[in-house]
């Protein structure tokens, strides 16, 4: 009898787990560049209560008789598809389109350390000698040689552009276009928006914020630009992805765990009702 308690109880976690996963992405059905997650469970260690054996006339049974533990979460995978493109009045906002929605970009946190985001929604810092494009939190988003993007002093992000392949420029008064050239290794190079994709993106670890960190499990970022195998994204600039979280399809899922929730709460207050019997069994 203590067996149904403990394996209701663990049901009942599960789908506390699962119901904490679908409230969060509810919270962040407007948040652009944020992925739903789901939620995944596996079952617990099974006991054996009688071996495969033989009945009463020596035949032999053909299955054993086994029953479970209970379940317990497995995982909470985060889904990256695509999500809707809505057009800005912002002229630093971008949207990644494209490669089943794995393409990211990269900026650089306070530490250093070289995080990714499909969150588009990028603004102009001022710094010594123009303007730095940053994600909201200021930090700098990066090019493919993981430089950050300085507009020239005078110019503002009306006069900012960047084509659908990541080629960045400025516009001049007689509205020319000239591409925003930056170092490395010594040699000057045009600049591009910096675009990764990885092998495994439901690997990475988030890390809040909208921003994510390769892990073992995800695998190294691979450069778009670097790797000409990938296909590449496109980039839609005054545009920003958004969510790709489905009200209708949480609300479902919210009612599914809460009854799954109920289920496993009868089976515990059956359970207990029937040790209440045994308990009242008098010789």
């Amino acid at each position: 009898m203590m067996r149904s308690l403990w394996s209701a109880s663990s049901g009942m976690l599960a789908q506390q787990t699962n119901l904490d996963t679908i409230a969060n992405n509810l919270s962040n059905v407007n948040t652009a560049g944020y992925k739903k997650d789901t939620v995944e469970f596996k079952t617990l260690l099974y006991q054996t209560l009688q071996s495969p054996s033989t009945n009463n006339v020596g035949q032999n049974k053909p299955v054993p008789a086994q029953v479970g533990l209970g379940t317990r979460t497995a995982s909470i995978t985060t889904v990256f598809t695509q999500g809707n493109l809505q057009e800005t009045t912002n002229n630093s906002f971008m949207a990644i389109e494209g490669t089943g929605g794995t393409g990211f970009f990269k900026v650089r946190d306070s530490d250093g350390n070289i995080c990714y985001t499909r969150d588009g929604s990028f603004n102009m810092q001022p710094v010594e000698n123009g303007t730095m494009l940053c994600n909201s939190a200021g930090y700098p988003v990066l090019d493919q040689n993981n430089n950050p993007i300085i507009l020239p002093q005078g110019y503002t992000v009306e006069d900012f552009k960047v084509d659908t392949e990541g080629n960045v420029f400025y516009v001049d008064a007689n509205n020319d276009r000239h591409p925003l050239v930056a170092t490395a290794n010594g040699q000057n190079y045009n600049q591009q928006i910096g675009l990764v994709q990885f092998n495994n993106p439901s690997g990475l670890n988030s890390i809040g914020g909208n921003l994510y960190q390769p892990t073992v499990a995800s695998g190294e970022p691979l450069e778009e630009s670097a790797n000409p195998g990938l296909k590449r994204s496109r980039i839609h600039q005054g545009y920003l992805e958004m969510s790709n979280v489905q009200v209708a399809d949480e609300m479902v899922n919210m009612i599914v765990a809460q009854r799954a929730y109920e289920m496993n709460s009868k089976a515990i207050q059956a359970s207990d009702e029937m040790l209440q019997q045994a308990n009242n069994l008098r010789g």
